[in-house]
């Protein structure tokens, strides 16, 4: 049974955040799903993991492709992606079902503290998640440093 954790972003943008946590989920050997709402957003995505450090890069693509089975990391909009992953790394609102939460090894919610809608969003989700009895933690970087402020399950 897997968990999501929650991502409380205030001082990075996704932009910076997201390919730190990608980098993690690909060290544990999990293919990666990174769901969205829009698809020019993805597209956007896909351009700044392609402008990070060569040194750091992180292989991926965005769905619709003829690999998508194959990426290691599929962006996408679309309920269930191709790739098969074992981790799903939802942004900008994008919905994760309690029956993803517990299929798959780990599940992550990213979301602009900044944007009171995003952060009554997250809130939303938290209830609806761990009230559907999801394992979650609350990750918050307000301090400067990722700290996990709280944990249900």
């Amino acid at each position: 049974m897997g968990a999501v954790y929650f991502y409380h972003l205030t001082r990075r943008p996704l932009e910076q955040t997201l390919p730190v946590l990608l980098d993690k989920a690909r060290q544990a050997g999990w293919r990666i799903a990174v769901r969205g709402t829009d698809p020019a957003r993805m597209e956007w995505l896909d351009e700044k993991l392609w402008l990070g450090p060569e040194e750091a890069f992180l292989p991926h693509g965005v769905a619709g492709g003829r690999h998508d089975a194959s990426q290691p990391i599929l962006l996408t909009t679309a309920p269930e992606a191709a790739n098969d992953p074992a981790c799903l790394m939802a942004v900008d609102g994008a919905e994760v079902s309690p029956d993803e939460v517990n299929a798959l090894e780990r599940s992550c919610i990213l979301f602009d503290g900044n944007d009171p809608q995003a952060l009554d969003h997250a809130r939303g989700q938290w209830k609806a998640l761990t009230g559907a009895g999801c394992a979650a933690q609350y990750w918050s970087e307000e301090s400067g440093r990722w700290e996990k402020k709280a944990e249900s399950g």
